[in-house]
């Protein structure tokens, strides 16, 4: 039997590199036979533009496409212009202030769910400025020690800010800690820090404690005009959000359009049921809101058809789409109505506005 024969291969002894290795020049390797030991030092930018960029010039690379993207607002998607600073125009003058209907009497929504990541905060906010500019006068509350509400309104809140937790644990007086917002006249806020993680252990062994911020708003109220307040709850059901549902009369559930928000609704649903029978008779829920509603997905619909039945009554007829406009506002310290007024998140939140004031008129006796 004939042995096959042997190819024949060429190397450097004691390196292993083949000789004569053909360089691709897209790849942007030097020009330098690999084999030669010192190719890092001799690999400069001369030798590779002496030696491949005169003789050869590297193909352009295609890059395909990425995925279409919905574009909800005008511009929304596209690159941030040279000024980055945030507008320096007030409130006023980029959202004249219409006039929208009082109620006959203070109404105190409670907004919370369950679930985080819904939009409490960014509605209480919002929808607290869009009835501001409506020339309505608006407290927003700040139960959540995260204090993102009095961030979004524009009011400084570093650790020791006196604010809700005075009120609730030392029975301070609102009105000695409220906070005029830059981002409408007549809106004020009562701000949270920190600190007011501490007060749902402080309180578990005060007497009444389930009632504190219903006293504290009374006494607030009897001196002082407001038409709307809002309590800005945090994801949970302790005794922030508990002293919240005790104080209010009205609930305002923000439902994201998709499957856990609906679960997180349950749980409160039975929450509510036992604070009415308890605490509260005159609680009740009065408004559903729609917010990230995706028009591009299925799921959305599906999840807002299924509130909707739920809810025929409560659920507003304006929703609340998705928007990078809303995501946004918050980090210039204001609201998406005076961030971005012509966008699709603040009209939205503006006629979301408009549809609660006008039910409260209707409602009212």
């Amino acid at each position: 039997m004939l042995a096959p024969p042997v190819a024949e291969l060429r190397v450097t002894p004691g390196l292993g590199w083949p000789l004569y290795v053909e360089v691709d020049p897209r790849i942007g390797w030097p020009n330098v036979p690999r084999e030669t030991l010192d190719w890092p030092e001799r690999a400069t930018a001369r030798s590779w533009s002496s030696s491949v960029g005169a003789t050869t010039t590297a193909p352009p690379i295609e890059i395909p496409p990425g995925p279409r993207r919905a574009r909800f607002d005008e511009d929304e998607f596209s690159s941030p212009g040279v000024e980055e600073s945030p507008p320096t125009v007030s409130a006023v003058d980029r959202l004249p202030s219409g006039t929208l209907p009082a109620p006959a009497r203070t109404r105190i929504f409670v907004v919370a769910n369950q679930k985080g990541g819904v939009g409490k905060t960014t509605s209480s906010v919002n929808l607290a400025a869009a009835l501001a500019l409506g020339g309505l006068t608006v407290l927003v509350v700040d139960l959540d020690p995260q204090g993102n509400a009095t961030t979004a309104l524009g009011v400084d809140h570093p650790p020791g800010t006196l604010g809700t937790y005075e009120v609730l644990m030392a029975g301070a007086a609102v009105a000695d800690h409220v906070v005029e917002s830059p981002e409408a006249p007549n809106l004020k806020v009562l701000p949270a820090t920190i600190d007011l993680a501490g007060a749902e252990i402080e309180l578990v062994s005060i007497v009444a404690r389930e009632s504190r911020l219903l006293r504290a708003l009374r006494g607030y109220l009897h001196n002082h005009n407001a038409d709307y307040v809002f309590l800005d709850c945090p994801p949970s059901l302790g005794l922030l959000t508990l002293n919240a549902l005790v104080a209010a009369n009205e609930i305002l559930v923000p439902i994201q359009c998709e499957y856990y928000a609906l679960e997180g609704v349950t749980q409160l649903m039975r929450t509510i049921d036992l604070v009415k029978g308890e605490l509260n008779n005159e609680l009740r829920l009065t408004t559903v809101l729609l917010t990230m509603f995706d028009g591009r997905t299925k799921l959305a619909a599906q999840v807002a058809d299924e509130v909707r039945n739920h809810f025929p009554a409560e659920t507003l007829t304006s929703v609340i789409p998705r928007s990078v406009r809303i995501s946004e506002a918050p980090s210039y310290g204001q609201t998406v109505l005076t961030y971005q007024p012509s966008s699709a998140g603040a009209v939205s939140y503006l006629e979301a506005a408009r549809e609660i004031a006008q039910r409260g008129v209707e409602e009212s006796p």
